[in-house]
């Protein structure tokens, strides 16, 4: 029997240490009986602090029970994100890699001195074979990684969706950014087509932005970015979208609104952009901070490129017109 009490000579055999598996989650409620004899040719392994067991992918499969001390256990395999678990007295790791004929390399690092009871994978099915027990506690193992790698993995989705839309963001006004566009409009355009709905789109352009710059320098540039962003966001419904198209030039979806609807919003985003203030310290709205604004609406079978396409020839008209109005 192995009291804990009692350190294992390395190598030590199972054998013919002094060992218990009393408090063995693998061995829990198991017939010791039919298990023993089996267990009789693997070794102990007593390690030091920081000792590292590394397993290849082309080495063979090996269950490891920490009889005492702790582990620290992570994997190379490519459907891993690195991360790394605690394996503590009584608990065992490999359980996969036996299962697992493609199992990824294992990393396993003692975090302290430890004894691990290493048993080969034909052994472990010899003992799956002969213990209820031991099939029923490796199932529950098993059962137990399942929920926590699922858990990981909406973890790991979540962020990753945060991250994804993140990155679809312009950091500058908080509006949605091109990359956005390239990924939802085509979509909307389809849906307008299949679904015989309106559709308008606006394109914006900030008047004399680069004058604007030069006399008041890039930083109060990006502030007057912001608030277009801000007045063009708080006019809208929570079924538009605003976007960020490139430099000075912002671009409002408007779903669902025809041209009519989409020369009105322009109009009431013309009149916000003239309001808008930049400087904390100004007590008159900029009578520079106008814009020009390009208006078009969904026709029958016309692409996403066309479509903005025809918003910018708006747009260009609006320019060639003076500045400061909106053009169909």
């Amino acid at each position: 029997m192995l009291d804990l009490t009692h350190p294992a000579k390395t190598p030590s055999t199972f054998g013919t240490g002094t060992y218990s598996l009393q408090g063995v989650q693998l061995f829990d409620g198991a017939s010791l009986a039919d298990v023993a004899p089996l267990l009789a040719h693997c070794p102990v392994l007593r390690i030091a602090a920081g000792t590292r067991l590394e397993r290849g992918a082309d080495q063979p499969a090996r269950l490891y029970v920490v009889l005492s001390g702790a582990l620290e256990v992570g994997t190379d395999d490519e459907r891993s994100d690195g991360s790394s678990s605690r394996v503590l007295a009584g608990e065992c790791t490999g359980e996969l890699s036996v299962l697992e004929e493609d199992s990824g390399a294992e990393r396993i690092r003692a975090l302290q001195e430890s004894e691990l009871l290493m048993i080969d994978a034909p052994t472990v099915w010899r003992l799956i074979d002969a213990s209820n027990g031991v099939a029923r506690n490796l199932l529950r193992l098993l059962s137990f990684r399942i929920r926590a790698a699922n858990a990981q993995l909406r973890r790991r989705q979540k962020l990753g969706e945060f991250y994804r839309q993140l990155s679809m963001v312009d950091g500058l006004t908080g509006l949605q950014n091109r990359a956005w566009l390239d990924s939802h409009f085509p979509g909307m355009v389809d849906e307008a087509q299949a679904g015989g709905n309106p559709l308008s789109v606006i394109l914006i352009d900030l008047d004399h932005f680069k004058r604007f710059n030069d006399e008041h320098g890039h930083l109060v540039g990006d502030e007057a970015l912001k608030a277009a962003g801000k007045a063009i966001t708080g006019a809208l419904r929570p079924t538009d979208f605003a976007v960020r198209y490139g430099g000075e030039e912002l671009m409002v979806i408007l779903p669902g609104t025809g041209q009519a609807g989409g020369m009105m919003v322009a109009e009431r985003l013309r009149e916000r952009l003239r309001q808008s203030v930049i400087f904390s310290d100004m007590r008159l709205p900029l009578p520079h901070m106008t814009a020009s604004l390009g208006v078009a609406t969904f026709q029958l079978d016309q692409s996403a490129p066309e479509l903005i396409a025809a918003a910018d020839a708006a747009l260009y008209r609006a320019k060639e017109a003076g500045r400061d109005r909106i053009s169909l």
